[in-house]
């Protein structure tokens, strides 16, 4: 009943197999990848035909994770997988990057891609074993697809690169100075296609080192998916690219004299309505069935393309006129916004972001229920793309695909600096709203987020910066641009963006468009990064560099420590001691299994007072020590008195005072409030306490000229 493929292989610290033929057959290609017990199903459906008048690749991919694979049941009131969670987005992101650019050009068939988590074994993560099975599907899905592509991670610690690092490792990865490291990287037999990663300033040269490391050991596996293939790949779909030199030949004798005259105008408002005037008076010129064609938008595209690569390849010559090295103009402010705890405003050129930071208590945490646990995170960034920032009318949805990507790449590039939790123990949200886009906003939000928490009191180890890169490549010919342009991105054949601070990288994210790159372009392209990156950063510091005053807006937060066995005291029967602390008290209270207590709120004497509170609970009573307390209760012999949280102790009548007492009564009331030494323990554990010794007016101990 079935036709089975199966192919196995060694790789790192586990075996990984390849299987086809037995599940979603009716796909036009379906692989289960598993690697140790971490089981993923890719499925690849394809158009046998392109929609009429299609003029883009509808290239779906989705990557999803069913909590059946790690034995567990989703939380919240439907109890079922509902919208795709960051990791989900992010994971689709990551498969797609490197697969696109491989179809032939001009395929514009729809293709869906599906990469379902199937099972979880809590050691290998399932995005490595996704793109290796959505490699495997297209391959083998007879689709024009130039692959296939490998795909690895890798780790850094103590001088060593580390192939597929556990998730175990990887979630430490803040807490754990010894790994520097989570680069996840995909490519094909000759040229690497994407990386992602996050580090620990790792330098130019470490960096490559692991890309290069990463790309070799990914090698065995496009072995294996090919040798897969030659038992079990469908037929080659038979597509031929239309001939549109006819097309193009037109289009440029139309108008790329204007066209090429609109790319010289520095500004990208002017320059976009001038390409567009120049667009609508090459289409007055055409015949109505070359205007019906549908690739007339890609020719119009390959005609622009070649006006700016052109320029740059042949006279290091760029639309706003910069050399190849240069960075646009910066300009840096803080402390805009009187309310927030933190703000600033980055500008480089057209591109600008407004980044404000607000500090929290552990109760803002993020609550995160993942395939590998559930968790909290005290360190969130979100990115916000309005269509406002590029001149458009649009809709305000949610944030998408690309909204999510460029908030995590800023992410993963700022909190390698945030401060430990023991020493700064608040919850950070930095929010990047992009009010001006032209080239490389996830990057401005790295700066503004950077200058933002400064401003908002974090003391960060160091200030981050980030650039993006380019790349025109034209044969063996090529050139590499700094901080590039919408249009230089548009039209060119790398996106490649590197934030660090001055000592070393942070994140590196890569993406190309053409069949990969070499490691000599990589090299030349982190180095020309590295000088960017030093000089953003001395902009800057022009604004601001070390950790600004606290905002007297944002709560203040106290830390103390209590024994582990202690913790019950302190929260109570049903959580009723800490819920009387804090409402007595008014301050957030907040402890953890390991004791450590934080305190919370915008007024010290609140956070004071709940420090006592807990400090009468946890603490305990040192002998030879005055305490004020209050009298509870009266007997013949003597009088109890509520000294230390809820202790009581006994002062006998013989230590009232140094005259004779006939009766307790006649010198105290039930309430009254006394001050009390501490004269210890009697054999039994009883306290013993003394109001005599002690001047009732002041508190002071009185010194007795002769022993008792």
């Amino acid at each position: 009943m079935f036709k089975v493929i199966n192919k196995s292989m060694k790789w790192g610290h586990d075996t990984l197999t390849l299987e086809t033929g037995k599940i979603a057959r009716q796909a036009d290609s379906a692989v289960l990848a598993t690697y140790g017990e971490t089981s993923v199903l890719a499925a690849v459906v394809f158009a046998k035909s392109a929609k009429p008048g299609q003029d883009f690749f509808p290239l779906t991919v989705n990557y999803q994770e069913k909590y059946y694979a790690a034995g567990k049941i989703p939380g919240g009131f439907f109890k079922r997988e509902a919208r795709p969670t960051e990791k989900e987005t992010l994971t689709s992101r990551l498969i797609d990057r490197p697969i696109r650019p491989l179809f032939v050009e001009g395929f514009k068939h729809e293709v869906q891609v599906t990469c379902t988590v199937l099972s979880y074994d809590g050691e290998n993560d399932p995005d490595i074993v996704s793109m290796i099975a959505a490699s495997a599907a297209l391959t083998l899905s007879g689709a024009p697809f130039r692959g296939p592509i490998g795909s690895a991670r890798v780790g850094y610690s103590d001088g060593a690169y580390i192939l597929n690092p556990s998730v175990e490792d990887m979630e430490k990865l803040r807490d754990n100075p010894e790994q520097r490291l989570d680069l996840v990287i995909a490519g094909t037999k000759d040229a690497v296609m994407m990386v992602e990663s996050e580090a620990y300033e790792l330098s130019e040269k470490e960096m490559l080192g692991a890309v290069e490391y990463g790309h070799k050991m990914m090698q065995p596996v496009i072995d294996l998916i090919i040798s897969m293939a030659e038992e079990g790949a469908n037929e080659p779909f038979e597509f031929i690219p239309a001939d549109s030199s006819l097309l193009l030949k037109a289009i440029k004798k139309a108008g790329e004299k204007e066209l090429r005259e609109a790319f010289t105008i520095t500004n990208k408002l002017d320059r976009q309505l001038a390409i567009q005037q120049s667009i609508e008076k090459i289409k007055d010129s055409l015949t109505e069935e070359q205007l019906e064609d549908e690739n007339l938008d890609s020719c119009i595209k390959t005609v622009e393309s070649e006006i700016v690569r052109g320029d740059i390849l042949s006279k290091s010559k760029r639309i706003d006129g910069r050399d190849l090295q240069s960075v646009r103009q910066i300009v840096c402010e803080t402390s805009l916004l009187p309310r927030t705890h933190g703000s600033a405003l980055f500008t480089r050129g057209e591109t600008q972001g407004l980044v404000i930071t607000t500090l929290g208590t552990g109760d803002d945490e993020q609550i995160i229920d993942a395939l590998h646990g559930s968790g909290r995170s005290n360190f969130m960034l979100h990115y916000n793309f309005p269509p406002y920032s590029v001149g458009e009318c649009g809709r305000n949805a949610g944030p998408g695909r690309r909204e999510i990507g460029h908030g995590k790449l800023a992410w993963r590039a700022l909190q390698a600096v945030l401060p430990a939790s023991t020493d700064f123990p608040y919850t950070i949200r930095v929010v990047s709203e992009i009010t001006e886009s032209n080239g490389s906003s996830s990057m401005a939000s790295v700066c503004g987020g950077s200058l933002s928490m400064m401003d908002a009191g974090v003391p960060l180890k160091a200030p981050v910066a980030g650039v993006a890169m380019g790349l025109i490549l034209d044969g063996k010919n090529f050139a590499v641009l700094t901080d590039i342009l919408g249009d230089e991105d548009h039209l060119g054949d790398m996106d490649f963006k590197v934030a660090g601070t001055s000592e070393g990288i942070t994140s590196l994210q890569m993406d190309i468009k053409v069949a990969g790159i070499t490691s000599e372009i990589m090299a030349k392209a982190l180095d020309q990064a590295k000088e960017g990156r030093l000089h953003i950063l001395g902009e800057m510091a022009k604004s601001i560099s070390t950790a600004g005053q606290f905002s007297v807006h944002a709560p203040k937060i106290e830390t103390m420590q209590v024994a582990t066995d202690k913790i019950r005291e302190v929260i109570g029967s049903g959580g009723k001691v800490i819920r009387e602390i804090v409402e007595s008290s008014g301050a957030k209270v907040d402890i953890n299994d390991d004791g450590v207590v934080k305190i919370a709120s915008t007024d010290s004497e609140k956070i004071e007072s709940a420090i006592r509170m807990i400090r009468n609970i946890v603490d305990e009573p040192e002998a030879g020590k005055i305490y004020t307390g209050t009298v509870v209760k009266i007997m013949d012999f003597g009088a109890f008195v509520n000294f230390f949280g809820k202790r009581d102790g006994l002062v006998h009548v013989s230590q009232l005072a140094n005259e004779r007492v006939n009766h307790p009564k006649d010198l105290l009331k039930e309430g009254q409030e006394v001050k009390v030494k501490l004269l210890g323990f009697d054999d039994r554990g009883k306290v013993r306490l003394s109001m005599k010794v002690v001047d009732q007016e002041s508190g002071k101990e009185i010194i007795s000229e002769k022993p008792e």
